[in-house]
């Protein structure tokens, strides 16, 4: 089965686990999901993460373990902003927040995939990914 736009696959099943209270969710290995998942640890929005090879078939496969607070997700909140129709870019000093300020911008830029506030410090715009609150 091919898919068309991966990281909102990896989106919707990190949102799916999390309302399934799941401990850990599963997802084919690519460097964009891992990138982006490495922003999410680095933020504190997960717990970490493997990189393990399956038995069966020999891919790669990224294994999330998402992260609870007082028995709710710490994600509230993931949606994928820039999409393969319609693709939405912001320079730096254009970069709205998330809720004021609490949650984050995940961007791709000439530097790699960052959060909002990893691009702030560098100044540098590009697209936006996704945002989480």
């Amino acid at each position: 089965m091919s898919i068309v736009d991966s990281i909102s696959d990896l989106v919707t099943r990190i949102r799916n686990a999390q309302m399934a209270f799941k401990k850990t969710v599963d997802s084919p290995m690519s460097r964009t999901r891992e990138d982006l998942v490495k922003v999410l640890l680095n933020e504190g929005y997960i717990r970490g993460y493997n990189v393990i090879e399956c038995e069966k078939t020999k891919h790669k496969i990224l294994r999330i373990e998402l992260k609870y607070f007082e028995g709710n997700p710490v994600i509230s909140e993931i949606k994928r902003v820039s999409k393969p129709g319609r693709r939405v870019y912001s320079s730096i000093k254009d970069l709205s927040f998330v809720k004021n300020g609490l949650g984050i911008n995940i961007l791709s830029t000439d530097g790699g995939i960052m959060s909002d506030t990893e691009a702030r410090k560098q100044s540098v715009g590009g697209e936006i990914i996704c945002s989480v609150f």
